[in-house]
């Protein structure tokens, strides 16, 4: 039927299109893009989908923005989060039915009742990742796969519906393509994607929802080091705790960002510009900030060692920046590699015998941020000492190695197959 109406709107346009106003012109080439792309779709057997399971990017509707309707795209620098492209992807899912389908439209609020779980009981999750132009002017996106894998494994943890990763790709990269004007031509700014999962039905009563809903959106940003590597001071207190074994530390969710606020504000009173999340009686070191934390140090046998808080535990939010660098310091072979506990005293003693190298967190906002100082509350003394981090001044500078290195798979500049998925523009 679309096809048809579609015909025939194409026989009148083209017999009438001097009588035309902008605005009718306008609704009309919506019409038809909507038409098209839906007509264009492989057809697929009724019986072959279960949207119990996931949702379909053959069955999302696309509604491309009216020109009027555009953003006006922004100059001078990409503030991280300040700027929306045009479009968003949403889709809705009840425990009744199922996933609906999806729709790619003009980016707008979402309508929710004021009960609404997420509200309420922080019914929620969210990813981070990112799409880059590249130095051939294609679109990539980096290990998208990774974000998908965990998204569906917070979803499990917070009692919401999984999905169908590869299908939620394909409808990001068919967003991308959308507002591929929104993607930065620049070897140091990219394209955010933020996609997030609420619980969204309006029953006050604690318990897992049955309605969500799962909504994708793209923001234009810059480069993290705008003056180039500015090292971070960071504020280690063990009175201040990030996650616990058993809970959800390892969990991309908004109730674990939420409780870091007040603690960063602490933390700047102090002259740090981020925490450094200590756990236990040993105070081992877990993250840094919302990164992962490395430490390039000698260990006590004399051999250059890279490490990494261990992933067994909970403790640790598996980064897939963290994992990038972890494969590559492997492939170098050129020092160990190590996912192991340490702790305060371990880095204590590194400095004080001149054994510690560079210390810098890692996700996906910036690659790596070099950690200067670290301001650190002694229980025993009951006093803050500051202890200078020599990562700056290190050789190898294996931190910089690794920027280099990552940033010339995003932007193409290196071809890592399995890494990035192209967006066909």
């Amino acid at each position: 039927r679309k096809v048809t109406i579609l015909q025939c709107m194409t026989s009148m346009a083209s017999k009438s299109v001097v009588a035309l106003t902008p605005r009718s012109s306008a609704i009309l080439t919506r019409l038809l893009n909507t038409t098209s792309v839906d007509a264009a779709k492989p057809v697929q057997k009724e019986q072959e989908k279960d949207h119990a399971r996931t949702f379909y990017r053959s069955e999302m509707q696309t509604t491309p923005c009216l020109p009027e309707e555009k953003m006006v795209k922004p100059t001078g620098d990409l503030q991280f989060g300040k700027y929306y492209s045009d479009h968003m992807i949403d889709v809705d899912w009840t425990l009744e039915g199922g996933w609906g389908k999806a729709k790619l439209h003009k980016l707008q609020p979402l309508q929710l009742h004021p009960g609404s779980k997420v509200l309420h009981y922080a019914i929620e999750l969210f990813e981070g990742m990112k799409a880059y132009r590249g130095i051939d002017n294609k679109i990539r996106m980096f290990r998208p796969d990774m974000n998908m894998a965990r998204m569906n494994r917070t979803a499990v943890r917070s009692a919401l519906p999984t999905f169908d990763s590869e299908e939620l790709i394909n409808m990001i990269s068919d967003q991308i393509r959308l507002d591929s004007e929104w993607v930065p031509s620049s070897a140091t700014s990219s394209l955010y994607i933020r996609p997030t999962l609420i619980g969204t039905d309006k029953t006050l009563g604690v318990g897992n929802p049955h309605d969500a809903k799962l909504f994708v959106v793209t923001c234009p940003v810059g480069s993290y080091f705008t003056s180039g590597f500015q090292p971070v001071s960071l504020l280690a207190d063990s009175q201040f705790v990030r996650a616990f074994p058993g809970g959800v530390g390892a969990y991309k969710m908004g109730c674990n960002y939420a409780p870091t606020i007040g603690v960063a504000q602490s933390a700047a009173k102090k002259g740090c510009q981020q925490v450094v999340w200590l756990h236990g009686e040993n105070e081992e070191i877990t993250e840094v900030g919302t990164m992962n934390i490395f430490v390039l140090w000698k260990n006590k046998e004399g051999d250059l060692e890279l490490v990494t808080p261990p992933l067994d535990r909970g403790l640790i939010l598996p980064g897939v920046t963290r994992d990038s660098l972890l494969a590559l310091g492997r492939e170098y072979g050129e020092f160990k590699v190590s996912e192991r506990t340490f702790n305060m005293e371990d880095v204590r003693s590194a400095l004080k015998e001149n054994r510690l190298l560079q210390m810098f967190g890692a996700g996906t906002a910036c690659v790596v941020s070099p950690v200067g100082k670290i301001v650190y509350h002694n229980r025993k003394a009951d006093k803050y000492e500051e202890w200078h981090i020599p990562t700056m001044e290190a050789k190898p500078n294996l931190m910089q190695r690794f920027y280099e290195h990552i940033n010339d798979i995003q932007y193409g500049r290196i071809d890592r197959p399995g890494w990035t998925v192209e967006v066909p523009v």
